[in-house]
């Protein structure tokens, strides 16, 4: 099972305003710029499933529309989901820990899991179960905010993959997780 995350961050490292706010993430002048390095098409198109937590789904469904079309979701939570407002066909709810997760994923036959949100990439992280970091770092400092890596996440070594940058001011870097044999 590959666990992969692809993800945004500001210069200094926020994923997210303190209030969650991505608004910064949807600046038109973004939209409009060529990225180098892995697009997100071709990121995704080996993913089987994404799993985020439930900040983020919260987040992203307050979005004009859903930007996953058909790919499947699993929403980590141990609250049972508010559907009054409806949810996509392909968004499930599963609880429990990583491993946990990572191994019934793997029994339905996943492969490769796309890892999204603060606290579901850190949670994965310290059970040493990604593989790839795709990090586009943006650049704008944000002074505050969520990190993408919390003060928890244990030490692990990192290879890297790639490194480019955009006429915008991008740079993305791609690292392998070295994890110990």
């Amino acid at each position: 099972m590959k666990c992969s995350v692809y993800i945004a961050t500001s210069v200094d490292g926020y994923i997210a305003g303190a209030d969650g706010d991505i608004d910064w993430l949807l600046r038109p002048e973004y939209a409009v710029s060529l990225l180098n390095g892995l697009s997100y098409e071709a990121f995704i198109a080996d993913v089987d499933v994404l799993v985020m937590g439930r900040h983020t789904y919260d987040k992203v469904r307050t979005l004009p529309e859903w930007p996953y079309g058909a790919l499947p979701v699993v929403v980590l939570s141990s609250l049972p989901p508010d559907t009054s407002a409806g949810q996509p066909a392909d968004v499930r709810w599963m609880s429990g820990s990583p491993e946990e997760i990572t191994r019934r994923l793997a029994e339905e036959g996943c492969r490769h899991l796309y890892i999204d949100g603060g606290n579901t990439v850190q949670r994965f992280l310290r059970a040493r179960l990604i593989d790839e970091l795709t990090i586009t770092r943006v650049p704008l400092l944000l002074g505050n905010g969520i990190p993408l890596f919390g003060a928890d996440v244990p030490e692990q070594n990192l290879r890297l993959i790639a490194a480019t940058h955009s006429e915008n001011g991008f740079v993305q870097e791609r690292y392998a997780v070295q994890h110990p044999r």
